[in-house]
């Protein structure tokens, strides 16, 4: 890559710290439309800040009406995209710093969006910004897609496709390095059911907001009193995990504290609702509450649903519950099933509906997998940008994670997480290294040019 290109994006920290800042500063998580403004106000101010941002930059930028904007380098036909999103997940339980103050410490900044996907959105416009200064010719163009609504329905791509055509190839810089160019399919499941009669009262349990977030917390209000409370905690010290009881004048409430992250890497997680079932199941709970005891619990390979499956190129099916709620004498809840290549969704389907006795199952969200050949010019071009700018050697992963790659018939999900830093999506004390995204915007510079340049 051209030295003046690193030099520029050099000269670019402290612009891109302060706005990525101001970025993070903005609490853009769905909540309830408004004119103008499809995926709630914050979201609307978060893409408003970030066209007039790009625009400060030089670049041309155009607004798909709230659900997305995009930002356009060159005037060939021929366009690579770059797809990230804007919107962010709620903040959860289990911060120790601000989530939206931007906080610096120790050249790492805190804040929810700050890897996912804010940072990372930001080092792609960067690299824009130093492809387009430095004077590099380009026989295609590039545009880089911010969406609105990754993190809940994609009705933002679904909006932006029906008003503008997408182009064939690119990347979402929404994921980890060196390249991810396997994505599982997605199944997301409702599960209603009326609430049982007889055994332990359960009055009051409303965990999770997202389908896709493991719950670091759980919390129930059930019948009882001091009896109850010590049952709770002889079934702790048994187990070794950590459950707290508190008697009240209500009943007695129950704190179950799991490990959170992403429903797609449940891999050293710990479901709090899980962990609350089975001890709901251990205090007499019937019905449903068994069921899921049973059925999930704190599993998530889908094993006792009778989903547990995998293939070579995806490995194997996740499956976490990310939302249960009892309202009005009614459980909801959600499982999250991240699905190998190989798999037969409707089969998974049905092999939950036949595991879970007393519930009615509805398909709330349903993907099918994705995934783009390695010895593509797609695959490698990125892969040798990668290489060129760390000196590791790169090579593609599959991953239960969904992003924008799907929407691309050749797309992959390309950074900006390196493979030996936490990932902390979805998490508390979700952050991000500045001068690791500086590396990255260097990475999307020599990529962007393999693919562009002439």
């Amino acid at each position: 890559m051209e030295k003046k290109v690193y030099e520029l994006i050099d000269s670019y920290r402290d612009d891109f710290t302060k706005m990525l800042q101001r970025w993070v500063r903005i609490p853009s998580v769905k909540s309830e439309a408004e004119d103008g403004a499809p995926f709630g106000r914050e979201i609307r101010n978060m893409l408003d800040t970030a066209m007039e941002d790009a625009r400060k930059l030089g670049f041309a930028v155009r607004d798909f009406d709230g659900y997305a904007c995009d930002i356009t380098l060159g005037e060939a036909e021929e366009k690579i995209a770059v797809l990230g999103h804007l919107d962010v997940v709620p903040v959860g339980d289990g911060w120790t710093k601000p989530p939206f103050e931007a906080l610096i410490e120790n050249g790492r900044m805190y804040g929810r969006g700050t890897n996912d996907d804010k940072g990372p959105a930001l080092a792609s416009l960067f690299a824009m910004k130093a492809i387009q200064e430095a004077g590099i010719p380009l026989k295609k163009s590039i545009r880089l897609i911010l969406g609105c609504d990754e993190e809940s329905d994609w009705e933002d791509m679904a909006y932006y496709g029906a008003h503008e055509q997408i182009p064939d190839m690119g990347f979402s810089p929404d994921a980890m390095f060196p390249l991810i160019n396997t994505e599982k399919g997605m199944l997301c499941l409702e599960l209603h059911a009326t609430a049982a009669e007889g055994g332990l009262k359960i009055l009051e349990m409303a965990t999770g907001d997202r389908i896709n977030v493991i719950p670091g917390e759980c919390k129930a209000l059930v019948e009882g009193g001091r009896e109850t409370a010590e049952k709770v905690k002889a079934y702790a010290d048994r187990t070794k995990l950590p459950y707290t009881a508190e008697v009240t004048d209500r009943g007695v409430e129950i704190t179950a504290t799991g490990i959170p992250g992403h429903s797609a890497y449940p891999e050293g997680k710990r479901n709090a609702i899980g962990m609350m079932l089975l001890l709901l199941k251990e205090l007499g709970a019937e019905g449903p509450v068994a069921v899921l005891a049973d059925k999930v619990g704190t599993e998530h390979d889908g094993k006792s649903l009778g989903c547990a499956c995998r293939d070579e190129v995806s490995e194997a099916l996740t499956c976490n519950m990310g939302i249960l709620k009892l309202e009005n004498g009614s459980w909801f809840g959600t499982l999250d099933m991240r699905c190998p290549v190989s798999a037969d969704q409707e089969k998974l389907k049905e092999a939950a509906t036949a595991s879970l006795k007393g519930f009615e199952v509805k398909t709330a969200i349903q993907k099918p997998p994705h995934h783009v050949p390695a010895e593509g010019e797609l695959v490698t071009s990125l892969l040798a940008a990668y290489e060129e700018e760390t000196g590791l050697k790169g090579k593609p992963m599959s991953t239960g994670g969904g992003t924008y790659a799907k929407v691309l018939k050749q797309g992959v999900a390309f950074g900006a997480l390196f493979p030996d830093e936490e990932d902390l999506a979805h998490q508390a004390d979700e952050y991000e290294d500045i001068d690791r995204l500086m590396l990255a915007t260097k990475i999307y510079a020599n990529a962007l040019i393999r693919l562009t340049g002439e």
